[in-house]
């Protein structure tokens, strides 16, 4: 299934090449949208696009966050700076799960202390893990601090197993190639639909609609697919929008009324 997002930089919508957001001088921006946070919304709204993320993308995009929230409420998540004290107000402001990353690990490791905090905060199932990821030594290792720092932790059936008692979903971006249009990371995509025992979505690299019947096939039915620069919403010429949504009302027509 296709699942959109809404990308927050500086407090505009933009898509970016995932591993270029350590330092400033080396941002690659593939699309800065005119329109705010909160269109995007009502577009997946009217559509019926439940599951989406909104991330923040450092700070600056709080206000437009809240307007997304705000605008589909109960029908995205949201990310980027998430942790137990400001969780629950997010859910308050409308998102359906809070998404955590970065605050829940602390020299390299998952801080179960912070974890079990975050859990009690907000319940397991409004929690989602961002366990995004780059490839190195044939392995697949968490990375945090937007993507930036490797952790100890690498993706597998018994991580994924260890993690899922603690949230409703995992969010995945195959950081390494996140915002090159180049294709999916097939075999990250393979593994997860043997491994993850929850929903997961997986974001980075899809060009072509192909890429959402591969994903569905290859996740085994359980791995979703964000598409970002590709969609023609985003700038892109890969993946018109309106065929990601028949994609998704062919695979799960609308019940009767």
């Amino acid at each position: 299934m296709f699942r959109p997002c809404i990308d927050l930089h500086e407090g505009k919508v933009k898509q970016i090449v995932g591993g270029s957001l350590g330092e400033a001088a080396c941002l690659r921006t593939n699309f800065v949208s005119e329109k705010p946070a909160a269109w995007f919304a009502e577009l997946y709204k009217r559509d019926g696009l439940t599951g989406g993320h909104v991330i923040m993308l450092g700070p600056g995009n709080e206000t437009e966050a809240r307007a997304a929230l705000s605008a589909f409420p109960g029908g995205l998540q949201v990310g980027g700076g998430i942790n137990a004290e400001n969780a629950r107000t997010w859910l308050d402001a409308g998102a359906s799960h809070v998404i955590a990353t970065s605050w829940v690990f602390r020299e390299g490791r998952v801080d179960e202390g912070r974890l079990a905090e975050l859990v009690k905060a907000v319940g397991p199932s409004r929690l989602v893990l961002d366990l995004s990821c780059r490839r190195r030594d044939g392995n697949y290792f968490v990375v945090t601090d937007r993507w930036q720092k490797f952790t100890e932790l690498t993706l597998s059936s018994e991580t994924l197993q260890k993690l899922a008692r603690r949230c409703a979903e995992f969010l995945i971006h195959a950081v390494d190639v996140e915002g090159l249009c180049r294709g999916i990371d097939r075999e990250l995509v393979e593994k997860l639909g043997q491994w993850t025992p929850l929903p997961t979505t997986y974001a980075g690299g899809a060009n072509a609609l192909g890429d959402l019947e591969a994903v569905t096939r290859l996740g085994q039915g359980k791995v979703d697919l964000t598409i970002g620069s590709a969609l023609d919403i985003f700038g892109g010429h890969g993946v018109r929008y309106a065929e990601a949504v028949a994609f998704n009302r062919r695979a799960r027509p609308a019940p009767p009324p």
